[in-house]
């Protein structure tokens, strides 16, 4: 996972988790992504830390962290809050990154 810098949030998509360091919830959420790349062998999410982008969370209205924010055709398709399961979050990725389960 990479830290997202101004130039990727200008990009029209992209999966971006935002977080804040001493949300041991957070952690959980982020071990569960982490899991998703180390088996796709490939970054798949960018990061944030909330406390350091307040302009974002507000312009965004982001509610709470953890929050997996999917942006596609430059528009917010989804904010999820509840991470619930890696299976759940394959769920959202079937839809918004089909690249990953296809054949190369």
């Amino acid at each position: 996972m990479q830290q997202i810098n101004e130039e990727q949030l200008e990009q029209d998509h992209y999966l971006l988790y935002i977080y804040t360091p001493f949300c041991g919830t957070c952690a959980l959420a982020k071990s569960m992504l982490d899991k998703i790349e180390s088996v796709h062998k490939q970054d798949i999410f960018y990061d944030m830390n909330a406390s350091l982008h307040p302009e974002f969370m507000q312009d965004n209205q982001i509610e709470s962290v953890p929050c997996l924010l999917i942006k596609d055709g430059n528009e917010i398709k989804e904010k999820i809050y509840a991470f619930k399961s890696i299976a759940n979050i394959y769920s959202y990725l079937m839809d918004y990154e089909p690249a990953l389960f296809s054949d190369k």
